[in-house]
């Protein structure tokens, strides 16, 4: 859909339309979706349901710029990967004091996060995996950056990042990263991503956390041997 505009109806819309597009990653043993939350996850879990590969999620956090939140001056991954923007660092004059606070709230977010969604469960096994990376859109792809760099020292084989939206300029960016890149839509001119959905409310954690848990069990009721109660 590069020309004119369209409007998903919500997230799960926008996963069911990228599932179609997945197809070719249908019922693979190697294949894992993994969800940028919180607003990736009812993309994510569409698509995991479509192909009956299994869904997690990846941890991640835009750095916001200071009085522009929006703006990201970089993002973090789990523990360990730390990405800057150079470019907008300079740009705004940010000094360090700012980007150590940022830090330090994104850090705490993260681990909050972590110990919600995984209740003291370890993060997915990565290595050797084809990886189906989701969010709800692209725009300037600052936390999908920081993901894929995360993935890569985590061991995946393949990384695909799937959204239903973004950028021109992102979406040329993350595919030179990726492996490849599924984006249904790249409208000019942008202005956000939620622009681009009927209804973009936020993902709160208890829907995040339902969707997971319902994964998990439909996971668990197709994997049960024949026969079994």
């Amino acid at each position: 859909m590069p020309g004119g505009e369209y409007h998903f109806a919500d997230r799960a819309e926008a996963g069911r339309m990228l599932g179609e597009a997945l197809s070719v990653y249908a019922g693979r043993t190697d294949v894992l979706v993994l969800a940028l939350p919180r607003g990736g996850v009812p993309v994510a879990y569409e698509i995991a349901r479509m192909l009956a590969v299994p869904l997690d999620v990846w941890l991640v956090r835009k750095l916001g710029a200071p009085d522009q939140e929006e703006l990201a001056m970089g993002a973090m991954a789990g523990t360990d990967t730390l990405v800057l923007n150079k470019e907008i660092i300079k740009l705004l004059n940010i000094d360090e004091a700012s980007i150590d606070a940022a830090i330090t709230r994104e850090r705490t977010e993260l681990e909050r996060r972590n110990k919600l969604y995984r209740k003291g469960m370890p993060a997915p096994d990565i290595q050797g995996k084809t990886i189906i990376l989701v969010d709800d859109g692209l725009a300037t792809g600052a936390t999908m950056h920081a993901a894929i760099v995360s993935l890569h020292d985590a061991g995946a084989a393949r990384i695909v990042v799937a959204v239903p939206v973004g950028t021109t300029s992102a979406c040329r960016k993350i595919r030179q990263e990726a492996d490849d890149l599924v984006c249904l839509y790249t409208p000019q001119p942008f202005f956000g991503v939620g622009q681009w959905y009927d209804n973009f409310m936020q993902t709160p954690d208890e829907e995040v956390l339902a969707l997971l848990g319902q994964e998990t069990t439909h996971r668990r009721t197709t994997e049960a041997p024949k026969g079994a109660a």
